[in-house]
């Protein structure tokens, strides 16, 4: 099954600065022949179910082994069963009803 997900992975206990522990999972999404999309609190995702699933585990595994004693993820699941649709679409679709794209 196609999902979209919207993700925020919080490692803790590590200090202030998390951009090196984001840049860590961006590499593992990547890795996993996925296309994140960085955005100011998160990333967005889009894949097969299990594909993006393991991926998560992956980044959860390896901010681990880099010290975070405790990871916290926020994540926002959509499926369609209606038809494929992918990010692009759905930006397109606020966008050609006068939406504005950032």
């Amino acid at each position: 099954m196609n999902v979209i997900v919207d993700i925020a992975i919080i490692p803790l206990g590590v200090g202030l600065s998390l951009s090196a522990y984001v840049a860590e999972c961006e590499r593992i999404f990547r890795s996993a022949g996925l296309e994140p999309r960085l955005h100011p609190n998160g990333t967005d995702i889009e894949g097969e179910w299990d594909e993006v699933m393991t991926a998560l585990k992956k980044c959860h595994e390896r901010l681990h082994e880099l010290g975070a004693p405790r990871v916290s993820t926020n994540i926002r699941i959509g499926t369609r069963v209606d038809r494929k649709q992918t990010m692009d679409d759905k930006m397109q679709s606020v966008i050609s009803k006068g939406g504005r794209k950032q």
